[in-house]
């Protein structure tokens, strides 16, 4: 999750809530915008470092619009090849400028956003479906598993992941780690040691991996075809880290509108949300208040740890979240005779559900809509996506040829 942009030198201050009135019900969350140099200080010091206007890496103007800005605030202008367009609209190269998610992936050729993981393509995997959890639609808010408490955390892996990893261990429990591929200047998952092998680490001590995007876009002001790449690029990273990819993903700010949705279920994902928010991530100078979140509403549910269950939501990019809060939540759990599991477990799912290979079989009839009939003729395409389980270009209005992407 991120920041929004706010003005310079400002101070890290509380974000604005993008649903009210309902307790564990997301907000707009996540990682300041001052990245990894602020985001390694204690606290008390981190000061919000401003990208409004970068002081290295500004182009001319024929890099970009007038005065080499950008974007869509001004005039819809892009940077030249090989050059970013920064969130608040300046070409430049640095970090700041080429950063995911405030990059505009529109503008700028060289965002974060841009890049690709390497290896064969998800994009025309079979998706059978996998048990009985609905896929797309409005999503999970609740587990299924009485006495079970699945926590989730977003926006990793970090470097504060593997202090959430030793505490679980510690414990016994099990987590689901819902991770982003390329955000926050981190580098991408699959080609930076540190965060494949963190998420190594998470599927040999039994931990469920999930999908959070490749980018964190949100999900609901992108078109169809860049959700599609924000789904198919995690796919692909993660495969190359742990030779599968997942099976649910949790949308960015919890936004996933009608047409998103749509999208998660042609992909076969569930999408998940929580009914236990910490709200650690507005916490970050009093992360005692992310306790007292979890403690309160855990003691309020129904049930109690004989039949209820939560699904709680909390970012291991945070400090004090790795260094404090999951440990406090862990005693907690444990104090109260809940079981600490995954959410695919919560939700009453074996493992094998939560995940895909590529290779996978279709379901016998063949899956789909079933355009094809009984007869295995393949469909001519409507609109223009082509391979297995899809229709043809032969024939079609957009030509005879399908690329090794499923398009025309």
């Amino acid at each position: 999750m991120r920041f929004q942009d706010i003005g310079i030198a400002a101070m890290v201050a509380p974000l604005v809530a993008a649903h009210g009135g309902m307790e564990g019900v997301p907000k707009i969350f996540g990682l300041p915008r001052g990245l990894e140099s602020d985001f390694k200080a204690p606290v008390a010091a981190r000061v919000l470092r401003h990208a409004s206007e970068p002081k290295g890496g500004l182009l001319e103007t024929r890099q970009g619009g007038q005065n080499g800005r950008c974007g869509a605030a001004f005039g819809n202008a892009k940077c030249a090849t090989g050059y970013c367009c920064s969130g608040s609209g300046y070409c430049g190269t640095t970090k700041d400028h080429c950063l995911a998610p405030d990059c505009q992936m529109d503008f700028g050729p060289a965002c974060d956003a841009n890049k690709a993981p390497g290896g064969a393509t998800t994009r025309n995997d079979p998706r059978p479906q996998k048990g009985n959890v609905a896929y797309g639609g409005g999503g999970i808010y609740t587990c299924q598993k009485a006495g079970t408490v699945a926590i989730t955390y977003d926006d990793g892996p970090y470097i504060y992941t593997e202090r959430v990893l030793d505490q679980f261990a510690t414990y016994g429990f099990k987590a689901t780690f819902f991770v982003t591929g390329i955000n926050n200047g981190k580098g991408a998952i699959d080609t930076t040691a540190a965060w494949s092998n963190v998420i190594k680490r998470m599927i040999a001590e039994g931990h469920q991996v999930a999908s959070h995007t490749w980018s964190h876009a949100d999900l609901s002001k992108i078109s169809d075809a860049q959700r599609i790449n924000e789904m198919v690029k995690n796919e692909m990273a993660i495969r190359n880290i742990i030779g599968k990819y997942p099976t649910y993903m949790r949308p960015p700010y919890s936004s996933c509108n009608a047409a998103c949705q749509t999208t998660m279920k042609n992909l076969g994902y569930v999408i998940s949300y929580f009914d236990l928010d910490t709200d650690d991530y507005n916490q970050l100078s009093n992360i005692q208040v992310a306790k007292d979140n979890f403690k309160r509403i855990l003691d309020s549910t129904a049930g109690g740890p004989q039949s209820g269950d939560r699904l709680a939501i909390a970012h291991d990019i945070h400090e004090q979240t790795a260094l404090n809060l999951t440990g406090y939540m862990l005693e907690y759990l444990k104090s109260k005779g809940y079981r600490g599991v995954t959410m695919g477990e919560c939700m009453g799912e074996p493992e094998a559900n939560w995940y895909r290979t590529s290779g996978e079989a279709p379901p016998a009839n063949g899956g789909g809509s079933g355009n094809g009939g009984g007869s295995g003729n393949t469909p001519v395409s409507t609109d223009g996506s082509c391979g297995s389980g899809k229709g043809t270009c032969a024939g079609s209005t957009f030509g005879n040829c399908c690329s090794q992407y499923g398009w025309w």
